[in-house]
């Protein structure tokens, strides 16, 4: 009864209503002449050689219908069967600069949003009509990978009932009434219908040639014009946000990775991952709902002046469901170029026997190079390189017994300055190799002096070390120089430049790197020599997440140096810390935490019914203070007694980073990577006395 109810709620008094109708959208001819640059540019210059053929129309049929409708809620199987005599004819319309199908599925598909986002909004409009969270129903969550296009009206009216009552019910247990998250909801649907109404040839020419490049590779998009403005101002050393680059996936703004020493990442809360749903100006304006918000409208809403505060409302990306959410508060600043320079501290670990080992540690935040003061020659000029030399020199005159180097969402940068860094710990050779779309190989990028520090070295890198990260890495690890300790990197290994065409500019990925190893960086990354727990899961950020990356392979190793034979001391240090991990309480709780989210991610259904949430939360809490507890009797700590008393337990902003500091006490895995390298100094220092006995009893 009360889902025959529901149903009449969400489409009561559909045949009378008025649908918007919209003008069909049709390709210009300037636009006409764009598309057959892009794809003649294509064909020539990318990376990955496609011929414009059957297969690749198939492929740009589906990833079309999967941009468009990615949760399969809005055509029926109806309409994909009519699309389907296109399938395999798209490959010669667009040589010809003819994109008809696609603004034909494109204008159907508005239609059908239009009409559904017409019923959505009538039905929330229904003062009369209530939701019911007392019936036993679930909601599936993986529609986007395994969900299947709905055959019937009937089947497609039955998920959107579910889908806004579950989004009805995530609000309500977001603290709102449920007459607030009908309003919310309101506004989120009739926001989404007029952006719908907006778009016009730009925007829908941009979305039919993405879904073309997209098949080469992620990295490779055209810019329409107007958009090409935004990137402009998006790239201005002017801008003043929250240090967060963002991307759309499905209805959501998603965190893609935090700016080292920006805004958010001195704020501390905002992650990777993470999704954000409402955005409000200064500590106390209207949070604005921007579910459905394109991104550049997101953006726009979210950068501001200088000292200023933005408030974000986000789902946390280790959250159970989409009712978990969380506020951020911060104060919006440049990203200062002296911020993210390299700094340095020294600390000291217990080498196992009772002997203290004092170490340095250089955080490398990102590969940043001052070029207009490169280009006057200033000798002093900010750079990765400058700093770190001299950070080594001042580490070498306090005597550390050995240096680790952090390079944890280090995103990248100038790859000169990565081949310079490098050259700070080998001496001449190649450092990395790159290979262009014709095939050629340049190893242009090479140490050419000798090594400034020759000590004991660990490079520490994690998920969201990228690019310029990767190849520095990579170059350590194959010249067994240092050990890599961590988790697998991003795998970023392409390069991409930027290319005009009669209107806009296509992004285009024309080389690919590849370590001297010859194993590319590309989609695998750098696999560390040792692994850490890790905290970022490799699922949902990295290269591999998406479904067209270029892939992994090899090409000739270059000859290199080889400065230490690692092959026997890694098992000793492996074991040595295993047994170290299963005793620290620190490092458990990262990997109880890590479990415990994982979990939560591979649900594949949610419930509807309001007592069942309640009772899911309580448990989901009751889990993460016994995770809480059980790191604190490991450590000899007091127990805390509620979730609540956890809460209060986060430490306040002001806690959470300082730009100007390295965090040596409570960072559990740049402490073991300490031990890790203190293992590794008093091996070299066994080895060491007992050549020197073997000399000395030769000698007698």
């Amino acid at each position: 009864m009360y889902r025959k109810l529901f149903v009449s709620f969400i489409f009561a008094s559909c045949s009378v209503l008025t649908f918007a109708k919209s003008t069909p959208i049709e390709i210009s001819k300037a636009q006409s002449q764009t598309l057959i640059e892009i794809v003649d540019t294509l064909s020539n210059k990318h990376y990955r050689t496609l011929k414009v053929n059957n297969e690749l129309s198939e492929k740009y049929f589906n990833n079309l219908l999967d941009n468009l409708d990615p949760s399969k809620s809005f055509f029926l199987q109806a309409d994909i069967d009519n699309f389907d005599r296109y399938r395999f004819k798209l490959d010669e319309r667009l040589k010809d600069g003819d994109l008809a199908p696609g603004y034909k599925i494109y204008n159907t598909y508005r239609s059908r949003v239009e009409k559904r986002l017409e019923q959505v909004i009538q039905s929330l409009e229904n003062s009369d009509q209530h939701f019911n969270f007392s019936v036993d129903e679930t909601i599936d969550l993986d529609r986007d990978e395994n969900g299947t296009w709905f055959k019937t009206a009937a089947e497609a009216d039955q998920y959107w009932r579910k889908r806004i009552k579950s989004s009805a019910l995530n609000l309500v247990l977001s603290d709102k009434t449920e007459a607030e998250a009908k309003e919310t909801l309101l506004r989120r649907y009739k926001n989404q219908l007029k952006r719908l109404d907006q778009q016009d040839q730009q925007d829908v020419f941009e979305l039919l040639i993405n879904s073309l490049t997209e098949i080469y590779d992620p990295h490779t998009s055209y810019f329409s014009p107007r958009s090409e403005e935004n990137f402009t101002i998006n790239m201005s050393l002017s801008l003043e946000g929250i240090g967060a680059v963002l991307q759309t996936e499905d209805e959501f703004t998603k965190v893609v990775r935090i700016v080292t020493a920006g805004p958010a990442d001195k704020q501390g809360e905002l992650k990777a991952a993470d999704r954000i749903i409402s955005v409000g100006q200064g500590e106390k304006g209207e949070m604005v709902d921007v579910v459905g918000w394109r991104l550049d409208e997101v953006v726009s809403k979210i950068r501001g002046p200088k000292d200023s505060v933005v408030r974000l409302e986000i789902i946390p990306s280790e959250a159970a469901n989409d009712a978990e959410t969380k506020l951020i508060t911060i104060t919006r600043n440049k990203v200062k170029l002296e911020e993210q320079a390299a700094k340095k501290a020294v600390f000291e670990v217990d080498d196992g026997t009772g002997t203290m080992i004092k170490l340095g540690v250089i955080d490398v935040p990102a590969f940043y190079l001052d070029f207009e003061g490169y280009r006057r020659r200033e000798p002093d000029y900010k750079s990765t390189t400058n700093d770190v030399r001299r950070l080594l020199r001042e580490l070498q005159a306090e005597n550390v017994d050995g240096v680790i180097l952090d390079l944890r969402n280090n995103g990248g940068g100038s790859l000169t300055e990565a081949t310079l860094l490098t050259d700070l710990f080998i001496d001449a050779g190649p450092v990395v190799q790159i290979r262009e779309t014709n095939q050629e190989i340049s190893r242009r990028n090479r140490s050419r002096h000798k090594a400034v520090y020759r000590g004991p070295l660990v490079v520490m890198i994690n998920r969201l070390s990228a690019s310029a990260s990767e190849i520095f890495a990579g170059a350590i690890q194959d010249y067994q120089r240092g050990l890599i300790v961590g988790t697998q990197s991003f795998g970023k290994g392409t390069v991409q430049t930027l290319t005009k065409v009669h209107e806009g500019q296509l992004k285009i990925t024309e080389s690919k790197f590849y370590r001297v190893s010859g194993d590319s960086t590309q989609h695998r990354g750098v696999i560390p020599d040792i692994s850490l727990p890790q905290m970022i899961d490799p699922s949902e950020v990295g290269e591999s997440t998406y479904d067209t990356a270029l892939e992994w392979d090899q090409i000739h190793p270059v000859r290199h140096d080889r400065y230490i034979d690692f092959s026997n001391l890694l098992p000793m240090l492996e074991s040595q810390h295993v047994k170290r991990a299963q005793q620290d309480a620190d490092l458990q709780y990262i990997v109880d935490q890590y479990s415990l989210a994982k979990s939560y991610r591979e649900q594949t259904e949610l419930t509807l019914n309001k007592e069942r949430r309640l009772e899911e939360k309580k448990e989901r809490e009751g889990e993460l203070l016994a995770l809480e507890n059980k790191r604190r009797k490991a450590k000899g700590e007091a127990v805390l007694a509620t979730y609540e008393d956890l809460k209060k337990e986060e430490p306040e902003e002001e806690d959470q980073f300082s730009g100007s500091q390295i965090d040596t006490e409570d960072d559990a895995l740049l402490i073991e990577s300490g031990h890790i390298l203190a293992d590794y100094i008093r091996t070299q220092e066994k080895q060491r006395t007992a050549l020197s006995y073997k000399i000395w009893n030769f000698n007698q």
